[in-house]
């Protein structure tokens, strides 16, 4: 069983010093467990969503793209689940749900439901792109079939640069919304509401 990357879990443990000063959702970031806590679980890492930049808190009502909002990195190739190199690039033109997650992350599963609803609801004018951070392409194929995930699952193990390209990420799920000019307008570090996303999603269609 492959293990999460040493920066991630590095990443994880600043995190949890950070996050445990915000009030949002508690979950568990450990492999192999479901979304529901358990009576042997570790104890809770708390996440924040919104826009990681605090300059741009009021802004996070509105749904606009942060005043302050950079491009995206996407001078990548990055393989599929059928091996396939696929460039960042090629998605450019619609708005853009890039989502950092893992089969073993029970947050990350919990979000999955709220983002096929809505890549079918506004498959025209967004895509949502299922990054896993590190299972391999049997595992992760599994899983979106599952799932039932309908949109692109491009595969993350081994590639920290593209973790750091949208970086700093404390741990997943975490989630980039790209416009269709390809700023990132809004950051998620940790699990997210559905109609936040989808409020954000829909002021940039």
């Amino acid at each position: 069983m492959d293990q999460p990357s040493n920066k991630l879990r590095l990443a994880a443990m600043a995190a949890t010093v950070i996050a445990l000063l915000a009030i949002s959702v508690p979950f568990i970031w450990q492999r192999g467990v479901e979304a529901e806590p358990t009576a042997d679980a570790p104890p809770a890492l708390v996440a924040s969503h919104g826009p990681a930049d605090p300059a741009a808190a009021e802004e996070a009502d509105t749904g606009a793209c942060m005043a302050n909002a950079k491009p995206a990195n996407f001078d990548f190739k990055i393989k599929d689940l059928d091996d396939k190199d696929v460039a960042l690039a090629s998605f450019k033109g619609k708005v853009i749900l890039l989502n950092f997650w893992a089969t073993w992350c029970g947050p990350c599963k919990a979000e999955i439901p709220g983002f096929v609803d809505m890549q079918e609801k506004y498959r025209d004018q967004l895509t949502i792109i299922g990054y896993s951070v590190d299972d391999d392409a049997v595992k992760a194929r599994a899983f979106a079939q599952e799932y039932k995930m309908n949109y692109p699952i491009l595969l993350g193990l081994g590639r920290e640069d593209v973790q750091d390209a949208f970086g700093p990420i404390w741990g997943i799920p975490s989630s980039f919304i790209i416009s269709k000019e390809g700023k990132v307008c809004k950051k998620h570090i940790g699990i997210a509401p559905r109609n936040v996303f989808e409020n954000e999603i829909k002021a940039l269609l």
